[in-house]
């Protein structure tokens, strides 16, 4: 059986990611889920560490001394600003799902908003870390 030409796809096969011009509301979309993801990995190194530090007096000093440390640091930054920016894209996500915000003007708005609103957790946060 032959193709039929009106049912022959025009779409290029394979896109090359790095010319597509993503809106902002999809930079957000890509953020949450690389922040999950972020989040996800990063949980057996937590456990790990609260397991040492429940270890005993020396185990504690030990997650203390990791977690004072300036790459621990800079990481510990990194995965607030990340559960931040989580959170409020998952509020987002959640709020489009109820079509509040689905108009485009109301969608970069609330993607601006969720931008903003991880920003200045993760900045909270990181002051409260240092």
């Amino acid at each position: 059986m032959e193709p039929r030409p009106h049912l022959v796809s025009q779409r290029p096969v394979f896109l090359d990611l790095l010319r597509i011009r993503l809106p902002l509301p999809g930079w957000v979309s890509i953020g949450h889920r690389v922040s999950g993801a972020a989040l996800l990995l990063a949980l057996p190194l937590a456990v790990g560490l609260l397991g040492l530090s429940l270890s005993g007096p020396e185990g504690f000093a030990e997650a203390r001394a990791i977690l004072s440390s300036l790459p621990a640091r800079l990481l510990g930054m990194l995965l607030l600003w990340g559960l931040f920016h989580h959170l409020f894209a998952g509020i987002r996500f959640l709020l489009l799902d109820l079509h509040w915000g689905l108009p485009l003007a109301q969608a970069r708005l609330t993607a601006w908003a969720a931008l903003a609103a991880g920003l200045a957790g993760g900045l909270w946060a990181a002051g409260r870390l240092w």
